[in-house]
């Protein structure tokens, strides 16, 4: 029996004897998706339409006639317990889904903290390197910068006070 998968439209050979009566619910092998199949439904592949023969004239049905509308459909309980069980395992797929956008967040902001800590370390070195630099080449930049060794001398008490802050916290 061929049976084709009604979300990819993907066509497979399915023993007739592992679908019963009341129908089974099936997994297309190719896009995951489920959908109830039942003997039956006919598919477009199981129906012979001969050129220029018409057996019988379609017409449209009205939504708003009473008689299609007032009618009711019964379902097996066999039916509805296959359609709960697709629903939970549907509801299962879809809160797994949603554990996987945490997880995802979760690793972003990981890397947003980490890459933070990065930039914040390489702006440290950075600015000790610039310390050193105008440490070096105190003497002739004092020449143009004149209140430059009293910032200096401030920032390394500064940096003296900042050290022994850190020290009584640990």
């Amino acid at each position: 029996m061929k049976i084709t998968c009604p979300f990819c439209k993907k066509k497979f050979n399915v023993d007739a004897s592992l679908i019963s009566s009341s129908g089974r619910l099936l997994q297309c092998g190719s896009c995951d998706s489920e959908w109830f199949y039942k003997e039956s439904e006919t598919s477009p592949d199981d129906i012979n339409i001969e050129p220029n023969i018409i057996t019988e004239t379609i017409v449209p049905i009205d939504p708003t006639s009473s008689v299609e509308n007032s009618q009711e459909i019964q379902i097996s309980k066999e039916t509805e317990a296959i359609i709960s069980q697709a629903e939970e395992k549907i509801k299962k797929t879809s809160g797994n889904k949603i554990e996987n956008q945490v997880k995802k967040t979760d690793k972003i902001e990981s890397n947003s903290i980490s890459s933070f800590l990065s930039y914040l370390v390489v702006f440290i070195i950075s600015f000790i390197a610039f310390i050193i630099l105008l440490d070096t080449f105190k003497a002739p930049l004092s020449n143009i910068f004149p209140g430059l060794e009293n910032l200096l001398l401030s920032l390394y008490e500064t940096l003296k006070d900042i050290k022994l802050f850190i020290i009584d916290l640990t």
